[in-house]
């Protein structure tokens, strides 16, 4: 297809696309392949094994400069290669550019859009930054320090209160509006990791609703096994124990990463 005839089909028939994505089984990677099957987009997929460091290589590192997945890329309107990353910044390009029937998403200008973006960057700044660092502290350090354990425990919690509270009120059982939105997605990932974190979802009955019930999605059960199996049932099933023996199999490989990181 001449660059040419790409600019015409993305304006004629906006869901043919050249969508490329790479991606790991992340809460971060499993965003943009829901999001990608919640919109029936076709795409490709290329697994970015990030205990081998595949980030960092340089063919990579020319679609992200950050060397960090999920990223894409797409043939623009104007016939001409588009590379995204960040993956609120990808998901917004997704909804504004192939969601024309506002599956999940809302008309760009409205009251609605507005508060889809609250709660994108919401999990973006807050969400996932603070329950990372709770996986750091509780899994991946090389050694217990309660005060970093405690201060990113509670800061998760009190996100997850923030989404419980919001959900509590809603009379779609979503968090924006009438409908699942990108805003759902993003979050979904880090809170079905909540076990993985340390965080009793029993704490937070209508937030464990919502997760099983986006589960029931179709496009959620197929996009969060790309580009490998996802791990919530497997990860709910595990002793703490069996978690601690987990994650001391990855402590070294993080470990390692950070001192390459440091140079």
């Amino acid at each position: 297809m001449t660059g040419r005839v790409k600019q015409i089909a993305s304006y004629l028939l906006p869901n043919m696309s050249d969508i490329h994505l790479y991606t790991a089984q992340t809460p971060n990677g499993v965003k943009v392949s829901i999001l990608l099957e919640e919109l029936g987009l076709s795409y490709k997929t290329t697994a970015i094994e990030i205990s081998k460091n595949t980030q960092k290589e340089p063919w990579f590192l020319e679609i992200n400069p950050n060397g960090r997945i999920p990223a894409l890329t797409d043939t623009f309107t104007d016939g001409k290669p588009i590379r995204l990353f960040e993956s609120g910044s990808i998901m917004q390009y997704l909804t504004d550019r192939y969601d024309t029937e506002h599956k999940v998403s809302y008309p760009i200008g409205s009251r609605e859009y507005y508060e889809v973006n609250n709660w994108l960057m919401w999990q973006m700044g807050g969400l996932g930054p603070m329950q990372g660092q709770l996986n750091h502290f509780n899994r991946y350090a090389p050694e217990k320090i309660e005060y970093g354990i405690n201060r990113y425990r509670n800061e998760t919690r009190r996100l997850y209160r923030t989404m419980e509270t919001q959900l509590k009120s809603s009379t779609s059982g979503y968090l924006v509006g009438d409908r699942c939105t990108s805003a759902d997605i993003a979050c979904w990932g880090w809170v079905a990791a909540a076990k993985w974190a340390g965080v009793d979802m029993a704490e937070f009955p209508v937030l464990d609703e919502w997760v099983k019930r986006m589960l029931k999605r179709p496009a959620v059960e197929k996009g969060r096994h790309v580009p490998s199996p996802h791990t919530y049932e497997t990860h709910n099933s595990l002793t703490p124990q069996e978690m601690d023996d987990k994650a001391t199999a990855l402590r070294k490989w993080v470990q390692d990463s950070m001192k390459e990181e440091a140079k």
